[in-house]
């Protein structure tokens, strides 16, 4: 199926592309050019998309959403000039509107690639029905993708700001790394994560990306593994552990994992005067999470919505059983933070990196 959405992709960009030179080519200047020389005027017109190619040294991901971004542009200032030729009877020139595109499409294009690159802190408060013993305040950090807006450096950086917030524990919901990442980064962000004074330490489940679809890193899944261990980074897979007295913390293969346990037999037997509080790296299994009688459910993989159009796609496809944000179900509330950074694509159009800091207290 991927293949198939790549190889759709590709051709709508190719499309884009051809759509664009002929949108360049429509300014005065080529038009006048093309009156005496016109091959020459059609080779001048491609440069300016060519050079949108540059975006391919990144990766071709980001190349497409450049391309698909600036082409949409084109379309909405066209259809705003034929709606105001429409209303009012005049035309509006086509250096004005071309022009107007171009400036739309930099400006969208340069505030998701600052969305990209600088985290935010998000809070949310969790008032819990069941009386704690201690409040918990819990940084949740997904979707690293380490390698593409956070090198290991940046990582560390953000390990900073995070340890200045006091948190009693960390919790990093898949995601951390790609199929590209590099294993310097791998382990300047381990070490990193092992800097972290807390109350109870890092937790860590597997993401989709983690354990690599392709192998085109330069470390393995294992490496991975030994790297978050000697760094002090508790992974949890179907499994359950107690946090201080009165909450409990289960982490769950991902959705990806053949042989992932449900939430009925994770849950069953487990101390119901506790917290239960649920680490799953997609938000994809709400139904059985509400079923189960948890209080709190902490995701990623959404990264928010990511990118123009896929957060509506998300919505229209219902690939997801929520995109961002927090939402209550029954007894059960669900968090899905956009991601510390995202997949392949260095810009968020839809959203902004983030993590999330959870102060769970008790209720007033």
């Amino acid at each position: 199926m991927w293949f198939a959405i790549m190889g759709a992709l590709m051709l709508i960009a190719l499309l884009c592309c051809w759509y664009l030179i002929r949108c360049v080519h429509r300014f005065p200047a080529f038009q006048r050019l093309g009156e005496k020389r016109k091959l020459l005027s059609w080779l001048l017109a491609a440069l300016p998309v060519l050079a949108l190619g540059l975006f391919g040294l990144i990766n071709v991901f980001a190349l497409m959403v450049v391309i698909l971004h600036v082409a949409a542009a084109f379309l909405l200032c066209a259809l705003l000039a034929w709606l105001f030729k429409k209303l009012s009877k005049k035309e509006i020139p086509y250096w004005l509107r071309g022009t107007a595109a171009i400036l739309l499409a930099a400006i969208y294009l340069s505030i998701g690639w600052y969305n990209a690159h600088h985290v935010t802190e998000t809070r949310y408060t969790v008032e819990s029905a069941k009386p704690v013993s201690e409040e918990l305040r819990i940084v949740l950090i997904a979707d690293a993708h380490l390698g593409i807006t956070l090198d290991g450096e940046d990582f560390a950086r953000e390990m900073e700001r995070i340890q200045a917030l006091d948190p009693d524990i960390v919790v990093v919901v898949g995601d951390y790394v790609d199929d590209d990442t590099p294993r310097d980064d791998m382990v300047e962000a381990c070490r990193a994560l092992d800097e972290l004074e807390t109350t109870y330490g890092v937790y860590y489940v597997y993401g989709n990306h983690d354990r690599g679809y392709y192998q085109n890193r330069d470390f393995s899944a294992e490496e991975l593994r030994f790297e978050l261990e000697r760094n002090g980074v508790t992974i949890l897979e179907d499994e359950c552990v107690p946090i201080g007295e009165s909450y409990l913390l289960i982490g769950r293969q991902d959705r990806s994992a053949r042989d992932r346990a449900d939430m009925a037999a994770l849950t069953a037997g487990l101390d119901r005067s506790r917290f239960l509080i649920v680490l799953d790296h997609q938000p994809n299994d709400y139904d059985a999470q509400q079923a189960a009688e948890v209080d709190l459910v902490l995701s990623g993989h959404t990264h928010g919505g990511h990118v123009f159009p896929a957060w509506l796609m998300d919505r229209i496809l219902h690939v997801n059983d929520q995109r961002y944000g927090m939402e209550t179900r029954g007894n059960t509330r669900f968090i899905v933070t956009s991601g510390i950074s995202g997949w392949a694509i260095p810009f968020k159009t839809g959203c902004f990196s983030e993590f999330a800091v959870v102060d769970i207290v008790n209720a007033g």
